[in-house]
């Protein structure tokens, strides 16, 4: 019998199939990604480079902007210190209520945003369960700053987290021990021992909570007031331009937070490429 005969026809059907699902999701994603992106552009330099500048150095643009890379300076290190120190003990520890303990960082995935943000207007709000005291001690949460900061914290608490619990489980605690048994203190431990064996595992969920806080807009829009110049961020001006039928401005907005996500992606595939096991 000619085996070579035998095999060659599932080969064949093999890479036909192959090319069939290749050309699918080309095209899903040249239509439902790259078309989309491509026409933001477009829009954004429809009226010139000159008018570009302009709508993104409005003063209400610049003050979205500023807020918007302000809330990540605040946002991204407050999960990544709680997202190292979740997984931590989540994975090196054994005790009562840490499948509990999961399940919670695990909620903002499951709660929509707009009802995360609710939930901040039910406690923090004027008529809400610590409204009375925040306005008698003249502390503003629900449409300034902290409330902002407050909802994208909540929506982004699993990013760091959860990239770090399988990877920090799979590691074992053995390396750790055998550096205690040595002498060393849990912080000796932790920089020497623990970060270098996670660092691109923590990059990544990083570079997804960064994000994720740029272009939150949900339990944001609820929180913020969508005051302009003081409490809007860069999702939120975007879509006030467009219903202003400012659409250039709104383009040229949408523009800047996309080339920003291209970056983060690129960044994304650097780590990937650096971190195989992620």
């Amino acid at each position: 019998m000619n085996h070579k005969s035998v095999y060659s026809k599932p080969k064949k059907k093999k890479t036909w199939v192959k090319w069939v699902l290749l050309s699918i999701a080309l095209l899903f994603l040249s239509l439902v990604l790259i078309l989309p992106l491509t026409a933001i552009f477009v829009r954004a330099f429809a009226g010139g480079w000159s008018v570009y500048v302009q709508s993104i150095t409005d003063p209400a643009a610049l003050s979205a902007i500023k807020l918007t890379l302000l809330t990540v300076a605040i946002v991204v290190p407050l999960n990544t210190i709680f997202g190292v120190t979740a997984a931590w003990a989540l994975s090196k520890f054994q005790f009562k209520g840490r499948s509990f303990l999961i399940t919670l960082i695990d909620l903002p995935f499951a709660v929509s945003p707009v009802i995360a943000g609710l939930v901040f207007v039910l406690l923090f709000g004027v008529h809400g369960l610590l409204g009375e005291w925040l306005l008698a001690n003249n502390i503003q949460i629900i449409f300034a700053v902290p409330g902002i900061v407050l909802a994208s914290m909540f929506v982004t608490v699993p990013f760091v987290a959860r990239q770090l619990i399988p990877l920090m489980q799979a590691q074992g605690t053995a390396e750790e021990e055998a550096s205690l048994s040595l002498g060393a203190n849990g912080w000796r431990t932790f920089w020497h021992v623990t970060l270098p064996n996670i660092k691109w595992g923590l990059l990544y969920g990083v570079i997804l909570c960064n994000a994720r806080v740029i272009g939150e807009f949900g339990a944001v829009s609820v929180v913020s007031g969508k005051i302009r110049g003081l409490t809007n961020t860069m999702p939120l001006h975007v879509e006030i331009l467009y219903n202003e039928y400012m659409f250039t401005a709104a383009f040229a907005v949408a523009s800047l937070m996309s080339i920003l996500a291209i970056i983060t992606l690129v960044i994304k595939n650097i780590v990937e490429k650096k971190s195989p096991q992620l």
